[in-house]
């Protein structure tokens, strides 16, 4: 029984295999030849446009379809030659699935690369964010289904498998159940981010506060979404948190925010000159946007008086800087003009250790 399986038992027809060689590798030359010529006419008219999109385009094409007119090329040979024909039989159901997946795969790619690039010259940081963030959920989700649906067609092409498959349906009663009770999270994952991209919560570059934690939004995920926080920690949130739980989005129209500033004083403090101070510094702040200078009295204790100044700013960062430099600015002038403001609880334990003593 083994004996069919000794190549020394094989009668091989050299001239055969030759001439199929040579056609096979004609075939190769001239479909690289085609390719070459083609794509570099495409690449020259694309360099000749203002825009760099085209180039990038081609440039992330050449590759899967260079490989396809390869396939083409040996299948047309095939068709001549009965040799070729029952090799190209065997491997056609496995090749031709794999080079139209791929081909699809580097046209998402390259059109996401293409439509990012564009949203990166966008005047409006929110219309370029909100494009990237479309962009990147539904380029990921449409890769997810070229794959899924790749490796599916070239399992299907062999026997046992595609057996396998009609069984399974033909009895799809608990198998769909399995089925689906183990594709639960993946399915869950791949609404969420669908959902994420129609409905937009949160894009790329926003800044959110969620589960105590704020930063900027890094890369949105199809099962996750990373947070870089101020001091470069990566905090990975699930994407369904965002869509289940609340979450505080400070960048969702635009950057421009009001921020508080306290200060605790003591009541007898006379507000009116603190208040001219405020507002003639803030004045002087390139990060001032001109919106908000408000000097209020919040609350009243019997020991202390709450002081809140509201500033505003075009960005979040600037905002920030704003408000630490009000606060550092009011307390040193408060130190200075009005120190009696300033609230004091101090125990001088040497003085009463000595009044003790006495």
């Amino acid at each position: 029984m083994l004996e069919r399986y000794d190549p020394r038992n094989w009668t091989i027809a050299w001239g055969e295999v030759a001439v199929a060689a040579i056609a096979v590798g004609i075939a190769i030359a001239a479909a690289f030849v085609i390719h070459r010529v083609v794509f570099g006419l495409l690449l020259r008219v694309a360099r000749s446009s203002q825009s760099e999109v085209d180039e990038l385009v081609f440039a992330r094409l050449a590759t899967p379809i260079r490989w396809s007119v390869v396939a083409i090329a040996i299948a047309a040979v095939a068709q001549t030659n009965p040799n070729i024909q029952a090799v190209w039989r065997w491997l056609a159901p496995f090749l031709v699935p794999a080079m139209v997946g791929w081909v699809a795969l580097a046209l998402v790619r390259s059109f996401a690369a293409a439509l990012q690039m564009r949203s990166e010259l966008s005047a409006d940081p929110i219309t370029a964010r909100s494009r990237r963030t479309r962009v990147a959920i539904l380029s990921r989700t449409a890769a997810f289904l070229i794959v899924l649906l790749t490796v599916a067609m070239m399992l299907l092409a062999i026997p046992g498998v595609r057996d396998v498959g009609v069984t399974l349906m033909a009895s799809a009663g608990l198998a769909a159940l399995a089925v689906g009770a183990a594709a639960q999270p993946a399915l869950k994952s791949l609404i969420a981010g669908l959902q994420m991209a129609l409905t937009e919560p949160l894009r790329i570059g926003d800044l959110v506060v969620i589960e105590g934690f704020s930063g900027r939004v890094e890369e949105i995920r199809m099962s996750f979404v990373i947070v870089r926080t101020w001091d470069e920690r990566a905090i990975v949130v699930p994407t369904s948190a965002f869509l289940e739980k609340s979450f505080e989005n400070w960048s969702r129209e635009s950057e421009r925010l009001t921020g508080p500033v306290f200060l605790h004083l003591d009541p007898a403090t006379e507000i009116a000159p603190i208040r001219t101070e405020f507002e003639r510094f803030v004045a002087t702040r390139e990060e001032w946007d001109g919106r908000t200078a408000q000097l209020l009295m919040t609350e009243a204790y019997p020991e202390s008086v709450e002081l809140r100044i509201a500033v505003s700013a075009a960005t979040i960062g600037d905002l920030w800087t704003l408000r630490c430099a009000v606060r550092e600015h009011m307390l040193a002038w408060l130190r200075v003009n009005m120190p009696d403001a300033l609230i004091r609880h101090r125990l001088g334990v040497d003085d009463a250790n000595a009044a003790v003593k006495a």
